[in-house]
């Protein structure tokens, strides 16, 4: 189709209120909202594709989008229109025309997630399991993080995140959904047992300790070059396992071998995830 300009935005969202990225009948979704976005502003409404889906509860600081449009408009006057006309709790950070050839998922190489933890108790220092050093954790936060009631040992959870950093095979991280493949479509499989099975190389894993004008928080920080749906929950909640002292950071290399869900940790919930940032060749 002649005159065709290939667009790619960076949007950040509270995934709290949607049933994930993917659009879905009946159901409120980012890419939905998208969407409809573009076609009250352009009058075309093509379906965004985004550089991997989040899950239902999931947020976003830099998630990736891109897609087509004849429509001739300037940058800044896309992203502007788009805001006006979006939910609150969705942004477009940034517009711009790209090559042709770029996508937002096939382009990728790598990925950054933050997983954040507000820890109820101390997690270090003599005191950690005195029920009197609880703190309740402040509204303001609930909805982005979670709330952890067990003492945790910071230096357990490092021990714990550096034995994921490598190439490995991450099937025991992998979410067990028997129709998993049957739901998704080729333009959402991203984070999919498919292309290139269940092996992933983590780049960088790590916690850190961040303080915030609501209270201190625990934040895994991983990037890495695709991940399995599910993958960073999982792999927080077997970490916050060996922070609480229910298991021991060398089990992680069984884990791995084992290739089995039932070898590794819970889910952690959603609400304490985010899509950090998504980088390109271009940028890399």
């Amino acid at each position: 189709m002649p005159n065709l300009q290939n667009w790619k935005l960076i949007v950040s969202y509270d995934g709290t209120d949607y049933s994930g990225w993917q659009v879905q009948p009946g159901e409120p979704t980012i890419q939905g909202e998208l969407q409809a976005a573009l076609g009250r502003v352009t009058g075309e409404s093509p379906l965004p594709q985004g550089s991997g889906r989040t899950d239902a509860g999931v947020h976003a600081l830099g998630q990736v989008a891109s897609f087509v449009l004849q429509a001739r408009i300037p940058a800044d006057n896309l992203r502007r229109a788009l805001n006006r006309t979006l939910p609150e709790v969705i942004r477009v950070l940034d517009a711009q025309v790209v090559a042709p050839d770029f996508h937002a998922r096939h382009s990728t190489v790598a990925k950054t997630y933050e997983y954040r933890v507000f820890p109820e108790r101390r997690h270090t220092g003599p005191q950690a399991a005195d029920p009197e050093c609880a703190v309740a954790c402040p509204p303001f936060l609930a909805r982005y993080v979670c709330s952890f009631p067990w003492p945790l040992d910071f230096l357990r959870l490092q021990e714990s995140a550096s034995a994921f950093v490598g190439t490995h095979d991450f099937l025991s991280f992998a979410a067990t959904d028997p129709d998993l493949a049957s739901r998704r479509t080729p333009e959402t499989a991203e984070d999919a047992p498919g292309r290139r099975g269940t092996v992933r190389t983590v780049f960088a894993s790590a916690w850190e300790q961040r303080q915030t004008e609501h209270g201190a928080l625990l934040v895994y920080r991983v990037r890495g070059n695709g991940f399995l749906h599910h993958m960073v929950r999982n792999l927080v909640g077997t970490m916050l396992d060996v922070g609480r002292g229910y298991r021991d950071a060398p089990e992680i290399p069984g884990m791995l071998a084992a290739r089995s869900r039932s070898a590794a940790g819970p889910t952690a919930p959603a609400r304490g995830l985010f899509l950090h940032s998504v980088e390109y060749g271009e940028e890399s």
